[in-house]
């Protein structure tokens, strides 16, 4: 059974960075697909950005795209999300998710227990 463990989260100015992690358990994270959402507070659930299983492509939302890169690491087992020029809409929990039964839907798929991204202006 995959198990998932975001950690990375803090407090950032404006225009900095962070790196968030997702520690996985169970099976390699090149056999599933995963994936980083947010959610701020008061808003929807927001993918924002994936890597699919294999590591064959990976997705951004626009509001992301230049600024993040997700990557993966067999040796560590985990998947890392890079952010770079942090804005304060950034800010919100972020969760990272997999789908190691690949039934395309992350809502039926493993989910961390989310880590605090607060991006001061």
């Amino acid at each position: 059974q995959v198990r998932l463990v975001e950690s990375g989260g803090g407090l950032v100015q404006a225009g900095g960075s962070l790196r968030l992690s997702c520690a996985a358990s169970g099976r390699t994270v090149t056999d599933y697909s995963m994936a980083w959402f947010r959610q701020a507070p008061g808003k929807a659930r927001e993918l924002v950005a994936g890597i699919s299983w294999g590591a064959t492509s990976l997705y951004y939302s626009d509001s992301v795209k230049g600024r993040f890169t997700v990557s993966q690491d067999k040796k560590t087992n985990a998947m890392y999300l890079q952010m770079d020029s942090l804005k304060p809409d950034d800010t919100g929990i972020y969760y990272c998710a997999a789908d190691p039964l690949r039934t395309g839907s992350w809502d039926s798929g493993v989910w961390g227990q989310g880590t605090q991204v607060t991006v001061s202006s």
